[in-house]
């Protein structure tokens, strides 16, 4: 399992992925899918997040909203853009 203490504090700096909200909520959503790690009490892989505020990551774990598809494509969408947002912001470097 692939745990990185500071990637996860890097995205604290980060907009919503989602609905862009800059209001000191927003935390390193991981990703519910068996294949990137999760399992039963189990988060998936640190690098399998999403920069998400506290209304997007209720809505995308909690929430009655969304479909199972819909959560899929918020949470994979989410993702894309942090990973970019992490390199292009110079908060990740690859060694």
């Amino acid at each position: 399992m692939y745990r990185n203490k500071k990637l996860l504090e890097a995205v604290r700096d980060a907009p919503c992925m989602n609905c862009g909200a800059q209001d000191g909520t927003v935390v390193a959503a991981h990703s519910n899918s068996l294949s990137d790690g999760k399992g039963r009490g189990i988060k998936a892989h640190d690098h399998k997040i999403a920069a998400l505020c506290f209304r997007c990551h209720h809505e995308l774990d909690q929430g009655a909203k969304l479909d199972r598809q819909e959560r899929r494509e918020l949470w994979l969408g989410a993702h894309l853009k942090t990973m970019t947002w992490l390199f292009e912001s110079d908060r990740l470097t690859v060694k």
